[in-house]
């Protein structure tokens, strides 16, 4: 991502489009296809947690949306590297799409714990 993108929203949907790409380019094989369902689903769940999450009925319901969408990212995170050594794809593809879910990743761990933290103070 050239241009940095600062509304998490924006950013997730972007995310969500490059695994999209990333798994339409996989070759067609029984491996690569259940990988590619797999990445589909954790790949682009985080942007459709995080915008349930901006729609949450309490704090409570706030951090449970916002973990499943770590979860989801953690996920990504460990199909991307298997993608990696399976150098099914470009490696600077994949290499740039692991930067980002950690940098997501990290986005979401500390929205938790400010949620979290905010949550005791009440």
């Amino acid at each position: 991502m050239a241009d940095r993108i600062y509304d998490l929203e924006d950013r997730l949907i972007c995310f969500s489009v490059e695994i999209i790409k990333i798994t339409e380019k996989l070759p067609k094989t029984y491996s690569a296809i259940h990988l590619a369902n797999q990445l589909s689903r954790s790949g682009t769940a985080p942007a459709l947690n995080y915008g349930e999450a901006q729609s949450a009925e309490s704090r409570s319901d706030f951090i449970h949306k916002m973990k499943i969408a770590l979860k989801e990212l953690r996920e990504t995170n460990v199909s991307l590297k298997i993608m990696e050594r399976l150098s099914w794809l470009e490696k600077d593809t994949v290499i740039k799409n692991i930067k980002e879910c950690n940098e997501l990743t990290a986005i979401f761990i500390k929205s938790i714990q400010t949620a979290q933290q905010n949550k005791r103070l009440k």
